[in-house]
């Protein structure tokens, strides 16, 4: 048992270098973690994420189109465009995967190319034979995912197939990738459910001896697809589906790179944010996401939270513009129609406003009490309060002072805004109000009982 004695103190403690509210709160990693692997003592180093090439692949015109209604060309183009300064000159974002079956399909990716943009790269999508394979070809891809699953549940009772019919079939299209000049990407379509050593890391170690015979820059990738979300982040869970473990072996007992190895997940168990940045940690370089987490069934990592979430981890922006990210939200309400949550991290209509009135009152004092960090530079959304009969004077205050646009010691007292308040009450006291007072309403008021603030404001 240890004791642990009070410390008061003159100043704040307020941990700056984990919460700089310049950038969102900066993940640091105290040590090393070791877990058992097969009775040995193994180290994993997630401390490394610092140094090692880590980045954001898309998949929003592949995966993203199999839950949503299709994108038009235009919508893509434009979003490829945004996707492209979110992730900045580095190439956070580093590559963007593509359908290549139809016409409007092929048709977006000349559009997309006639940008000119470095990042991201235009990869392809085919099934695993030859007659797919055609496509990229005919598209000069230099890469392109192929759909090569490695559970049995797939193997037997989707394709058919016994283990060696599949790893044969696979291993020929990846031949002849090579032999066209184009980068295969094996997609291991649910690997968090295979037989791993029994045919997982058979045809891995297969792809490695493979790519022993082309340059580097041909070398086989794998990406570790979580079908269904059923891997899991604890280094101790038992394999197939600890995220840990796997990336381990293939890293240290198949000999795969990190910058060869991609995660996709899905969001079936809620873990598809948690899943992906845990990937990043134990040891792969590319997590793959789609924008606000479209995808089939429960969806993908989202591209802006992994891109927040590499920032944090980075310890820097890196040449990422999140304020793009609003923009991002604002076209996909505005342009393509789809309404994002009211709730949705970083881009719901509630995301950064506050109801309450003890937090209302918090962010009036200090914004950093109920603020997550600077949310006004970093996207261009500063903290709101939404008015109800639970808001009390200070939210009422701070919905002014921010209408009003006044700052420091210009800001209104409660008491300056007693009128408006005592209306926002009678309104659910006396009246029987259930739904929140519309920003409108609270300007009407402003002018009715602040002219002179009102007309200042009008006139700047």
């Amino acid at each position: 048992m240890k004791t642990y004695e009070l410390k008061d103190v003159a100043a704040p403690n307020l941990l700056e270098g984990m919460f700089p509210y310049s950038l969102p709160p900066l993940i640091t990693f105290e040590g090393k973690i070791h877990e058992l692997i097969d009775g040995a003592v193994v180290e994993f180093d997630p401390s490394e994420v610092k140094t090692r090439d880590i980045h954001i692949t898309d998949t929003t015109f592949r995966d993203g189109q199999q839950a949503r209604p299709p994108y038009t060309k235009d919508q893509m183009v434009k979003l490829f465009e945004m996707m492209s300064r979110l992730g900045g000159p580095n190439g956070v974002i580093r590559q963007s995967e593509f359908f290549l079956y139809t016409k409007n399909d092929r048709e977006t990716i000349e559009a997309c190319r006639a940008l000119n943009l470095r990042y991201p790269e235009i990869t392809g999508w085919i099934r695993a034979n030859k007659g797919d394979f055609r496509l990229v070809k005919e598209m000069g891809l230099k890469e392109t995912g192929m759909l090569t699953s490695s559970s049995d549940y797939h193997i037997f009772h989707k394709q058919n197939q016994t283990r060696k019919q599949a790893m044969d079939q696979y291993v020929e299209v990846v031949e002849a990738a090579f032999e066209a000049g184009v980068r295969p990407r094996c997609h291991l379509e649910d690997v968090t459910r295979a037989d791993l050593a029994g045919f997982v890391f058979p045809f891995v170690q297969k792809l490695e001896r493979l790519s022993e015979q082309v340059p580097e820059h041909m070398k086989v990738k794998i990406r570790l697809c979580d079908t269904m979300g059923f891997g899991i982040s604890y280094p101790n869970a038992a394999e197939p589906r600890s995220i840990p473990k796997l990336i381990w072996r293939l890293r240290n007992e198949i000999g795969v790179s990190a910058d060869r190895l991609e995660w996709h997940g899905h969001n079936d168990f809620h873990k598809v944010h948690i899943n992906g940045s845990s990937a990043w940690i134990y040891g792969l370089n590319a997590v793959n996401t789609t924008l606000f987490g479209f995808g089939e069934r429960t969806g993908n990592p989202p591209l802006e939270g992994a891109t927040i979430e590499y920032v944090a981890l980075k310890g820097g922006l890196n040449g990422v513009d999140l304020q793009v990210v609003t923009e991002l939200a604002e076209y996909y309400e505005k342009v393509i129609g789809t309404q994002l949550a009211a709730n949705y991290p970083f881009v719901g209509k509630d995301f950064n406003t506050t109801r309450a009135g003890i937090h209302a009152g918090g962010l009036r004092k200090f914004e950093q009490i109920y603020n997550i960090f600077d949310t006004t530079a970093l996207l261009n959304r500063p903290p709101r309060v939404s008015i109800t009969d639970k808001s009390g004077s200070d939210g009422v205050a701070l919905w002014v002072n921010e209408f009003l646009g006044l700052k420091g010691d210009e800001r209104l007292t409660v008491m300056k805004v007693a009128k408006i308040f005592r209306w926002v009450m009678d309104q659910y006291e006396k009246d029987g109000r259930m739904s929140s007072v519309t920003d409108q309403e609270l300007e009407d008021q402003v002018k009715l009982y602040l002219p002179e603030y009102y007309n200042k404001r009008k006139k700047n």
